[in-house]
Formats: structure tokens, sequence, C-alpha cells
């Protein structure tokens, strides 16, 4: 087994561990806020703020909740934590198996910046602090009396963010990071504020001490923002198989409306879920945001245009491939089997852009893709799709000598 065939098991399995603790922290979330704003408060409550009645799964339950505190320390308590702890990690692992390992084909774009690899890399792992500071910061100013306000700046740090990365790395890479970089936000919010507050209370609560209430409410406001912000990070994160969204002149602006979004879908949800009636016209303002986003993505060029005559030379990494023996022969494999939908202007029915914007037009794209062509159409049949260009056996054989010869050197 090849190096390149592992790694992207490594992949997959860090991508899989993601969505599973992903759903975890996100169902978490979801449930909670829906059961705080959901909770009712008449009757008899002996103490308890609010409570509500469940049934789940062919059981009821009976849940309360406690303003600051119960009166004494229960036995046995559940904290809410490692859901958003693992899916930060698995997501810092993910982000660097696929963008750092990967950055020359992934991260950096050499048309916007003449940064090196490790440049990038850099900036990849300090950017995803600064968010932090700076809202950190923010929260603990006199505008955490002022939530609105708040919120705004936070949109606006983001915007910037958006902005900022796409004048250095790629439209897969920006979107990617800029859902990393929230997603930091939320972790750090939940690592460093709500949790050392709740255990404040618990330890007062053990101490025979009265809590006091700011630290619930302090924890109550990053929560919040957390629940505001999932959504667009899930649709950053899922950008990454959508061109449409990543690979165009306006991706920062369709990633700001899509923040956006986030605050309209949920502002309808949450309302409902507090019993203060169906906010209809979010979904008139979602759909609009949506139509912006479409029209945008088809605005701008999405690529760089190809001139023969002026052909670029073999960067390092692709002259690997294009020395190695056999490359010749690939070239003719992937020039009469995948061309014709992965070209600027793809010729195969009902196709409108090359797949995934792969472009395999020429020998130094060839060359450039060549993991791909090895993943996808040596070691597997994954393409060409349905192998409807009769991709023969004895082809996929010859991609699968070539790309071993290269790594052979």
């Amino acid at each position: 087994m090849d190096f390149v065939f592992l790694w992207d098991w490594v992949e997959f399995a860090l991508r899989w561990l993601h969505v599973i603790t992903a759903i975890a922290w996100i169902g978490s979330s979801f449930y909670f806020i829906a059961l705080d704003l959901g909770l009712r408060r008449d009757g008899e409550l002996g103490g308890a703020d609010g409570e509500e009645w469940q049934v789940h799964g062919g059981g009821f339950y009976h849940i309360r909740k406690y303003l600051v505190a119960p009166e004494a320390m229960p036995e046995h308590l559940t904290w809410f934590k490692w859901e958003s702890y693992s899916t930060w990690l698995s997501g810092a692992a993910l982000l660097m198996a696929v963008y750092w390992v990967g950055g020359e084909m992934y991260l950096i774009d050499a048309t916007k910046s003449e940064l090196s690899l490790w440049q990038g890399i850099g900036i990849s792992a300090v950017s995803l602090t600064i968010g932090w500071l700076v809202y950190d910061r923010l929260c603990k100013s006199r505008l955490a009396q002022n939530p609105t306000a708040l919120m705004l700046l936070l949109f606006v740090l983001l915007v910037v963010m958006g902005w900022g990365y796409t004048q250095v790395f790629t439209g897969r890479a920006m979107m990617l990071h800029l859902g990393a970089f929230t997603a930091t936000i939320m972790t750090a919010n939940v690592f460093f504020i709500i949790m050392p507050n709740q255990r404040i209370v618990v330890a007062d609560l053990k101490a025979g001490r009265k809590p006091d209430p700011k630290y619930g409410k302090i924890a109550k406001l990053r929560s919040t923002h957390n629940n505001y912000l999932t959504l667009p990070v899930i649709f950053l994160m899922l950008s990454n198989h959508y061109p449409l969204a990543f690979a165009t002149e306006y991706n920062w602006i369709i990633a700001a409306l899509v923040f956006l979004m986030g605050v309209t879908i949920r502002h309808f949800f949450n309302t409902m879920h507090a019993r203060g009636g169906m906010k209809w016209w979010t979904w008139g303002a979602t759909a609009a945001l949506f139509a912006a986003i479409i029209l945008l993505s088809s605005a701008g060029p999405g690529g760089t245009d190809y001139d023969e005559e002026e052909a670029r030379a073999f960067t390092p990494a692709e002259a690997i491939y294009a020395e190695a023996e056999g490359f010749e022969e690939v070239i003719d494999i992937v020039l009469g089997r995948c061309s014709m939908c992965h070209a600027r202007e793809p010729g195969f029915d009902g196709i409108g852009h090359a797949p995934k914007q792969v472009l395999l037009e020429t020998p130094q794209e060839i060359a450039f893709q060549a993991k791909r062509i090895y993943l996808h159409s040596g070691l597997s049949t994954a393409m060409p799709p349905a192998n409807v260009s009769w991709m023969e056996p004895e082809e996929r054989a010859a991609i699968v000598r070539w790309f071993k010869a290269a790594q052979r050197g």
C-alpha cells in the first residue's frame, strides 16, 4: 500500500469523525436553545425558573431549569463540553491533513500572492486565533449590554476576515478557513467562558455560597452567539464540494450573505420555540439572500483563461509527474476520457461547468491533478462517473503505473 492511498483513508476517517462529533454538538446546542426558549413558567415550580414535559422514544421526560442554580448540588451532573472540543480538534486535524499537507494544491493561490507553502500554513494557523481575541475583547466591553450592536460588529469581523482570506488563499481554502475561524470562536466560548463560569457556580454551591447570577448571564450570551453561527459554519464546511460557491470572484460576499441567512433562519425557529409566533417574513428574507448568492456565483469569472501560445512552465511539484514514465500516455487517456467534462467549455451534454472546477485540458493541469486522477481513475472507478466515456482497465492500469513511477522518483 502506498502513502497516497493510506493518506486518503486518513482524511476520510478524520472527516467521518468530524461529521459525527459536529452532529453531536449541533444537536445538543439546538436542543438546549429550543428547550430554554420553550420553558413554561406557570404553576408551582419549587424555585425553578421554568419546566417542560417532553415525550420521546416511548418515554416521558420532566425537565426543570434553575436560573442560577438549585439549592443543593445534585450527586450526578452531566456536562456538555466534549461534543464541542472533539468537533474542533477533529476539524483542526482535518484542516491540517487537507490544507497543510496538500497546501500546494488546495491552500495557496499563486495568482494572488507569492507566499511559500510554509508562509501560507503560518497564516492559516495564526489567523484562527485572531477572531477569538477580538471577539472576546468586544464581549467584555460595554457592548455586552447591547447584544445587537455586538452581533453587528461580529458580522463585520467575519466579513473582513473572509475578504482577507480571499486575497491569499484559494477560494476553497477561504471558505473552509472562514468556517474554521468561526468554529474557533464557538469552541473558545465553550472552553474559556461557558465551562469556567459553570464551574464557578458549582464550586459556590459545594461551598455553601449563593452563586452570582452574572456568570450564568455571560455564559448564556456566548451560547446564543454560538446558536446563530452554527448554520453558516455548516454551509462553509460543505462549500468545498460546490465550486459555484467558492470558485467565484465574489466568494467572500457569498460567505457574508450566508451569515445573514444563518440569522434569519435561527430567528424563525428561536421565536417559534419561545412561543412568539411564526415570523414568516424570515422565509422571504432567507430566499432573497439565497437568490442573491446564486446570482453572485455566476456574476464574475470563475477561473483563469489559458493561452496555448503562452503555456506556463511546470511547477516543481508538477514536474515530478510530468517527467515520470508514462506521462504522455496518460495525457492521451485523460484528454480522451476526461477532458470533455473537465474543460473551460465542457462538451458533454448537461455539463455547464467543469465538475469541482477541476480542469484537465493541458499537460500542466493533468500533472497538477495527478493525485486525484490516480485515486479516482486509477485505484478506483469513481471517474468517469458510470464510466460514461468507456475508460478501459488497461488505461486505468497505465495511470497507476505512471503515478507510482513518479512517486519512486
